[in-house]
């Protein structure tokens, strides 16, 4: 009999798991929506391309969605368990909390290998296959973007203007450049014909100009210089049209638990940014094992506060993943400025956590009561006041 409960306890859970999960993930996916229709109608980009981007984006997502999903799903099942009166019902069959608790530890289990899974594979590979993508398609679309004798204002710093780009070709004629990098002084670059050159390794998009001439003027247009060259080479950054890709190294957020241990020992990098790899570090790990805690924590928060009312499972669930997430941010930020060690800065929520779940089902389970019962003691002080 107990193996025939505990699997309906873990279907109980495991159905609304998949749809808050699902559900979470597409809404954290909307907020990148008005960027991928920016991709799609002012880019140009492929649908195939977009997929991909898409795709690539679901870990780092997932890793905050799955254990924010088991903690809701934890807290609707048993608030729907206890408000129809089967944990009295399994109490009176001789289970005990604490046997109750093994199919909520099983989709803890579970969750947290999922999530391990994606916080140490997943989310690092697919974070900079997203970046060397949009890379691809910044420089794909690079020339797309550039249309003939229209001003084009995507890339940082720069004006283009092509008089000509001939079909099927690589290259614009009568190229107009307005170059705003220096303060006071205006350049204007003219040059016969160009050519958009990218470099995968670095990452960057150049833009070659043949057989032309740079025009300055000061600014107080006293003093005019001209230099005339047969090849010149400008850096387009192409964080304005699409996102900053100009980054040759990976971030911390795009490298395996072996790159940010490697990348830590090398001498020379100053404090914070030996702190920022460290966060990252202990977070691989941290995240992940939320899942344990949470379920610790919802299995007596579903009992205790759900019945009455089912739909409070989402409250109370709202409510434990702000507070988890505004003392996780909290503690960041104090690590970032060197305030607190990574070691107590990123796990503090953690820890914090697993005593108020180990407490309160310790508490529950021998039916101990922490909150006092506001109606009893009402009740208490108006017999007193009648002299019962």
């Amino acid at each position: 009999m107990r193996k025939i409960i505990n699997r309906y306890i873990f279907k109980e859970i495991a159905f609304p798991f998949i749809i808050i999960l699902f559900v979470l993930t597409f809404v954290l996916l909307m907020g990148k929506i008005l960027q991928i229709m920016d991709l799609i109608i002012n880019k140009g980009v492929s649908v195939f391309s977009i997929a991909k981007i898409i795709i690539f984006l679901l870990p780092s997502f997932m890793l905050f969605t799955i254990p924010i999903a088991l903690l809701i799903a934890i807290l609707i099942a048993m608030g729907r368990l206890s408000a129809d009166n089967e944990i009295t019902a399994f109490k009176n069959a001789g289970l005990s909390l604490m046997q109750l608790y093994y199919p909520v530890a099983v989709a803890s289990l579970i969750t947290f290998v999922l999530t391990i899974f994606t916080s140490y594979f997943l989310v690092p590979q697919s974070n900079f296959a997203a970046k060397r993508l949009l890379f691809n398609i910044a420089r794909q679309n690079a020339g797309i973007g550039i249309k003939e004798k229209v001003f084009n204002a995507d890339f940082k710093d720069f004006l283009i203007y092509a008089e000509r780009i001939p079909v099927n070709k690589d290259y614009l004629e009568g190229v107009i450049v307005s170059d705003n990098r220096m303060i006071g002084e205006q350049n204007t670059i003219l040059s016969q014909k160009a050519y958009l050159i990218s470099d995968p390794d670095s990452m960057t998009v150049k833009l070659r100009l043949e057989n032309g001439s740079i025009h300055t003027v000061s600014a107080d247009l006293k003093r005019y210089r001209k230099i005339d060259f047969k090849s010149y080479d400008i850096n387009l950054d192409l964080s304005t049209a699409l996102a900053n890709l100009d980054k040759a190294s990976k971030s911390s957020t795009e490298m395996t638990m072996t790159e940010l241990w490697e990348r830590m020992k090398k001498p020379g990098l100053d404090k914070a940014a030996v702190r920022e790899l460290a966060i990252e570090m202990h977070k691989k790990f941290s995240i992940p094992l939320s899942c344990i805690f949470f379920g610790l924590l919802a299995l007596p928060l579903g009992i205790r506060s759900h019945r009455s009312v089912k739909s409070k499972g989402f409250t109370v669930g709202f409510i434990v993943v702000s507070l988890y997430y505004l003392l996780r941010i909290g503690g960041e930020a104090l690590v970032e400025t060197g305030y607190l060690p990574p070691e107590i800065g990123v796990w503090m929520p953690n820890f914090l956590f697993a005593f108020a779940g180990i407490i309160l089902l310790y508490t529950a389970n021998k039916e101990i009561s922490i909150i006092p019962d506001i109606n009893f003691i009402r009740k208490n002080r108006y017999r007193n006041n009648r002299g019962f």
